[in-house]
């Protein structure tokens, strides 16, 4: 016998009008989705200049006119994939293009590996593209961390094509986890961290459900660790490192950031729409619309575990526990089912999920926007540096550091940086770090750099250039006044803060650019 919710997982999960009008709003969401990178020359991600200034030293390495403050090191670094493919696409493309092809190939790596997911966890879609599209522009990827979005996107169909081979030889499983292992060791070794969770959560959910031997199980979740150790062995042996000293737990931002992770740039936006999507999956639970399969509460499970215990600053990489949260979302959502008992109940969960997601890529499309004019300013203002010059970035704010801070201003921190392309400028805080990235100042300019710091405050450099300087100011701009050329003031233009030692050169709604008399 026919029971009334089995009537309404048919209705929803085969061919019939419900589904039909689902299958429309999702390729309607997802076009639209895809236009703030297809749009954006540069789109307004935090760190996606520094990237982008990056990858132009990486295409340029070698010729004629390369920068000569920074050289190229290859290593066996985990945290390499667009350092990988962006010069080789950039061939053809150009860098600029070459950058937002990587991260569009991200984007859509992370929406057919949800679907993908899903389909070979349950033979069918139905919740896992639309959760792809609810973390499309979540606070980890509007911050432009586009190894581990990519990396991510590898990770959920690495997970799909493991599931495709978990009931085959051990063999077969082992040479297709070897595979994945490897891209994603090259790729980014958090999203490595995803993948192997994912794993080795279902495999012990299975010998949990199998009632394996102890045996078992470790021979098991052994497998699936040997290439990862083999690929360690021979990184230490050649002289790599997966990323760099520091670890941090900040236990009083994980509660925020379960909050704080939907919108990269709003926080009352990103704070609405999980409440929304939190009451509304309560309620669908309580109704038994929403179930959850038991391999899915244990991948829940395990996920809140690792959100708890990992630190907040893991080898040097931050934010590494709020990385979790969309992962988890994508891979559990693989697992859960809506069965919907009527039209309403149709046009009511297209239209709330399509609301969240609009919020959502409205506040994305109004700052990407907003940035084109900014950065197409700044670009200009590279033209009135001296090519070769020392280029710091200063801030007129107090420097204090996310979630607090208003992130709209945030994707202009880096920008400067650029000047490393356009100026063959050197600028401290390019990302050059041992361990992450194949770019390295030259000895003479190791002193300057500072490979993850941020714009420095101009109270400071005032502090510095009237000799009021302290222990714990940092040393590279400790005679900053004398080391570098030119200084861009990032925030709403102000007055000149050193007349005596600043002269303007330009200026914008958010920077202003001073040369530096520089005095011995």
């Amino acid at each position: 016998m026919i029971t009334q919710k089995s009537k309404a997982m048919s209705a929803w999960t085969h061919a019939d009008p419900y589904r039909t009008a689902a299958i429309v709003v999702f390729a309607l969401l997802t076009a639209a989705s895809l236009l703030p990178t297809v749009l954006t020359p540069i789109p307004a991600m935090v760190d996606y200049p520094n990237h982008l200034a990056r990858m132009y030293l990486l295409a340029e390495n070698g010729k004629p006119g390369a920068n000569p403050y920074y050289e190229v090191h290859w290593a066996l670094y985990p945290n390499l994939g667009m350092d990988l493919l962006i010069p080789q696409m950039a061939r053809w493309v150009g860098v600029e293009n070459a950058t937002r092809l990587f991260l569009l190939c991200s984007q859509l790596l992370i929406i057919g590996g949800a679907l993908t997911l899903e389909r070979v966890a349950k033979g069918r879609t139905q919740m896992g593209g639309f959760a792809a599209l609810l973390f499309l522009y979540c606070l980890p990827f509007s911050w432009g961390f586009l190894n581990f979005e990519f990396g991510l996107g590898v990770s959920l169909w690495g997970v799909a094509a493991y599931l495709t081979v978990i009931e085959r030889s051990l063999f077969t499983r082992f040479v297709v986890n070897a595979i994945f292992v490897g891209a994603l060791f090259a790729v980014h070794f958090f999203s490595l961290g995803i993948y192997g969770a994912a794993i080795g959560f279902y495999e012990l959910w299975r010998a949990h459900r199998q009632k394996a031997s102890y045996h078992v199980t470790a021979l098991r979740l052994m497998l699936l660790a040997v290439p990862v150790a083999l690929l360690l062995v021979v990184m230490r042996a050649t002289a790599g490192s997966v990323g760099s000293e520091g670890t941090e737990w900040l236990f009083q931002y994980k509660p925020i950031w379960l909050f704080r992770i939907m919108n990269g740039y709003n926080l009352t936006v990103s704070a609405a729409c999980v409440l929304v999507l939190l009451v509304s999956l309560y309620l669908a639970l309580k109704r038994d619309v929403l179930t959850i399969e038991p391999v899915g509460i244990w991948l829940a499970a395990g996920f809140a575990l690792l959100y708890l215990v990992i630190p907040s600053k893991l080898l040097g990489t931050s934010f590494a526990d709020l990385r979790i949260i969309p992962a988890a979302a994508m891979i559990v959502a693989a697992f859960c089912s809506f069965s919907l008992p009527s039209r309403r109940w149709v046009a009511a969960a297209l239209l709330l999920v399509t609301g969240v997601i609009l919020a959502n890529l409205a506040t994305v499309f109004a700052v990407w926007l907003s940035y084109r004019a900014d950065y197409t300013t700044l670009i200009e203002s590279f033209h009135r540096i001296d090519r070769g010059a020392r280029v710091l970035t200063g801030t007129s704010g107090d420097g204090e550091d996310p979630p607090f801070r208003d992130l709209t201003q945030y994707p202009m921190a880096y920008a400067p940086t650029l000047a490393v392309h356009y100026a063959n400028a050197f600028v401290p805080n390019l990302f050059t770090e041992v361990g992450k990235q194949p770019i390295r100042p030259i000895a003479g300019m190791q002193r300057l750099a500072i490979p993850y710091g941020g714009p420095v405050p101009i109270r400071l450099l005032s502090a510095v250039a009237a000799g009021r300087t302290a222990t714990d100011f940092p040393p590279f701009i400790q005679t900053w006044h004398r080391d570098f050329d030119y200084l861009y003031v990032l925030g709403p233009a102000s007055a000149n803060p050193l007349p005596d030692r600043l002269q303007e050169v330009d200026r914008s709604a958010r920077f202003v650019l001073y040369k530096i008399h520089r005095q011995p």
